[in-house]
């Protein structure tokens, strides 16, 4: 066993059912017991000291130690296309995004960028992930062979598609079904891997593509228990109306998943930043989650979430960094503009605490994705996910941490303030994989 010693904060409760503070767990010199990846124990570090004299302790002197982040969407094949700012959706697919996913079509190429990318999560303290992935199999078979590697948890999917995108990137519904069926035998299951059922969006999925999906979830080992879903939904108002255009018999976009069976608590819709009401009652009776984008969103000029409604209709909303139209993988960054756009809404917005961007960016994905006995926050039995932010020595961030007034105030100052360049550890089931310099061990 090791005992780790830190300023621990989580957030073990929903701070959107009631009062924030009152989903908030924080220790100002905390201890998490871990034993074989797994938390045996977390509280007060004396405490825990006192009962388990013996045990190796790992002291993480400064900074605050999370939950390892979670991202409930973001594109593997776009982590080099970064950056494309000034174009709206559409124009910015056809550009920037779409060339750059073709190239995976070269397993070698493919094999590079599943590299950057998993490392790229990583760096950022991202431990889990629902990950929109390529068109391509042998590119997914080269991240989920990385994923296995590194011990990450990652639920992605193929990406499918057969009309509208460019030619080298469409599918029929004949090999997307196969190619979906063996890359789920192959890899759903193994180690921290689950397969996600992925259609790119209605736009370029034709009702025979959908029905193809549906019969994937449905049919795949473990039913609707076992595989997950995940698409774009509402993102721009150009895609909203091409959509209607294509789908004349639907009352919305949603309810092209929906005929298909492809709204259910299994379901993560990424953006919905144009929702009706309609389609959030659909959402919320079902238990489908939304992925928020907030600089994905602002970049592409999508528009400014609606949350307030989101939280009204029941809909979970956790966050998405939407790498390559988001403009890093680094999770509080999200939660920063997430606050920001909220704020920018005015009465319309939802007023959000420091305690709900911790859970925006830890224990909410794990709920969205089914995985909130394993990981998201410290509480006993969970897996021993964590990143450690620690800042450099007299800079900004550690200047304010210094003067912090309490853990929520330090929690607030660090959404604010910290980079990728903060994340001193990462730790996957107990093990430490990124970031020098190493802890004391006493």
């Amino acid at each position: 066993m090791t005992l780790f010693r830190a300023t621990v904060i989580d957030t073990p409760g929903d701070p959107f059912a009631g009062d924030p503070a009152d989903a908030l767990a924080a220790d100002g010199d905390g201890g998490v017991l871990v034993q074989d990846g797994i938390i045996a124990a977390r509280g007060p570090f004396g405490s825990l000291r006192a009962a388990n004299p013996h045990e190796p302790v790992t002291e993480l002197i400064g900074g605050l130690l999370l939950p390892g982040f979670v991202d409930t969407h973001v594109h593997f094949p776009q982590i080099r296309a970064i950056g494309g700012l000034g174009m709206p959706l559409l124009d910015w697919l056809e550009r920037c995004a779409l060339p750059e996913e073709s190239r995976l079509a070269d397993p070698a190429y493919a094999e590079v960028v599943a590299g950057e990318f998993l490392d790229g999560l990583l760096s950022c303290g991202t431990t889990t992930a629902l990950v929109f992935g390529s068109h391509f199999a042998p590119a997914m078979d080269v991240l989920f062979a990385d994923a296995q590697l590194r011990g990450l948890n990652v639920t992605a999917g193929l990406v499918l598609s057969d009309r509208i995108l460019r030619e080298d990137l469409l599918c029929t519904p004949e090999r997307a079904l196969a190619e979906s069926r063996d890359l789920i035998e192959r890899w759903h299951g193994k180690d921290r891997l689950r397969y996600a059922v992925t259609p790119r969006f209605s736009l370029s999925a034709s009702e025979e593509i959908l029905a193809v999906c549906m019969e994937l979830v449905q049919d795949a080992p473990g039913g609707r228990d076992d595989i997950w879903f995940t698409s774009h939904l509402n993102e721009n108002l150009a895609e909203v109306a091409a959509v209607a255009d294509l789908f004349p018999g639907s009352d919305h976009y949603l309810d092209t998943y929906h005929r298909h069976g492809l709204v259910t608590a299994r379901s993560v819709f990424a953006h919905n930043v144009h929702a009706s009401d309609k389609e959030l009652a659909m959402m919320g009776e079902a238990g489908a989650w939304a992925a928020h984008c907030p600089t994905s969103n602002s970049a592409l000029g999508s528009g400014l979430f609606p949350m307030r409604r989101h939280i009204e209709h029941g809909v979970g909303v956790a966050l998405g960094s939407d790498v390559g139209a988001g403009t890093g993988l680094f999770l509080p960054k999200e939660g920063l503009q997430a606050y920001f756009m909220q704020q920018l809404l005015g009465s319309d917005g939802l007023a959000l605490t420091p305690v709900h961007l911790l859970y925006l960016a830890t224990r909410a994905g794990a709920l969205a994705l089914g995985l909130s006995d394993r990981v998201g926050d410290f509480s006993p039995g969970k897996e021993f996910d964590a990143v450690w932010l620690r800042p450099t020595a007299g800079s900004t961030y550690a200047v304010n941490l210094d003067h912090a007034a309490d853990t929520t105030d330090a929690l607030a100052r660090t959404f604010a303030l910290a980079t990728p360049a903060d994340v001193t550890g990462v730790w996957l089931r107990g093990e430490r994989v990124a970031r020098e310099p190493a802890a004391t061990v006493v």
